[in-house]
């Protein structure tokens, strides 16, 4: 599992993000094993449920997940990462690419009907 991991370079980059632990009330959770839980669910692609145990229940890093999104945490977490690669001549800023995959639709989707026998038949002789 240590490919998706997180570096300590990276993470010393990103870890003043998260806010102190309070004093009071559960125990905190680890903010550098919920997002080595997050950066393999979004690496895999698998669904959370399939996390593996070693990253602690699912729904823990599901709900660290859903509410680092909504107040713009995981947000600040890609502008840091993606600030010292572009800084370190990672990605050539001058070079944007496209994707031009082609998806076909049904016919009827681009207007053009659907297979059958026309009702109202024009008859020319």
């Amino acid at each position: 599992m240590a490919r998706h991991r997180m570096t300590d370079q990276q993470w010393e980059l990103i870890e003043d993000v998260f806010p102190e632990p309070a004093a009071t009330g559960r125990p905190p959770v680890n903010p550098r094993a919920m997002m080595d839980a997050i950066f393999w669910r979004m690496r895999t692609g698998s669904p959370w449920r399939d996390l593996p145990d070693e990253f602690g229940p699912w729904k823990t890093v599901y709900n660290h997940f859903d509410k680092w999104t909504s107040d713009g945490t995981l947000d600040e977490i890609k502008r840091r990462l993606l600030q010292t690669i572009v800084d370190g001549d990672g990605v050539d800023t001058e070079l944007w690419c496209v994707d031009g995959t082609v998806v076909r639709a049904a016919r009827c989707a681009g207007g053009g009907g659907k297979k059958g026998i026309p009702r109202n038949r024009m008859i020319t002789h």
